[in-house]
């Protein structure tokens, strides 16, 4: 099967997550954080988990809660009730924590550094790898690097009301990726100079 990587807007999306235990857990939290609506049909629900938001429910109402739902997520031990609850979901958007290649959406190992997220997707080949690659990735962002997105940010949005064309206001960015004065108050940690030395930058193109 060929997996294309997306981001997917889940505010208010409603997500159903048969399962109650670690992994159905881990990817509630996902969700509820991102805005989401979750119910779950299990056993017991964390204190956290109904902190945020999330709705416990039997695993009777299992119809109910597919019809209900935009997402179907499978994290049951419960062979027979997870291949009903993915017979019935058909048309929904599914993930299957227990056969993930049997679903149409991965839930990929994730993280965020500052504003930047970053998912890591091994084909399902290996998680172990996927948790390995990830401790590298953290290792070599560094705060400049976030310090830096802020920047562009800016330049991004300043450069809107200046330069119409795409390509144009491509160039520049690059040139202000590049400039050595901004990089050094980047260092120095010095966002708001920097911030008006784009802003003359940008200036000087009007």
């Amino acid at each position: 099967m060929d997996w294309t990587s997306i981001y997917l807007n889940t505010s208010n999306l409603n997500v159903f997550i048969l399962g109650t235990g670690e992994v159905a857990t881990r990817r509630a939290n996902k969700f509820l954080d991102h805005g989401a609506n979750v119910k779950l049909a299990g056993n017991d629900l964390s204190e956290e988990l109904e902190h945020k938001g999330a709705i416990l429910c039997s695993t009777e109402d299992v119809d109910e809660l597919v019809e209900w739902s935009d997402m179907v997520i499978v994290a049951s031990g419960d062979r027979e009730l997870s291949d009903y609850v993915c017979e019935i979901a058909q048309g929904k958007l599914i993930n299957r924590a227990d056969f993930p290649q049997k679903g149409d959406v991965i839930v990929p190992t994730s993280f965020n550094i500052g504003d930047i997220e970053i998912s890591i997707f091994t084909n399902g080949k290996s998680p172990l790898m996927a948790r390995q690659l990830r401790k590298k990735i953290q290792s070599i962002i560094t705060e400049d690097d976030i310090l830096e997105i802020e920047l562009q940010d800016y330049a991004r949005s300043q450069l809107k009301g200046v330069v119409d064309n795409q390509k144009e206001r491509k160039k520049c960015l690059y040139q202000i990726f590049e400039d050595e004065k901004i990089n050094d108050l980047i260092k120095s940690r010095k966002m708001d100079d920097a911030k008006d030395y784009i802003d003359k930058l940008i200036r000087g193109l009007e």
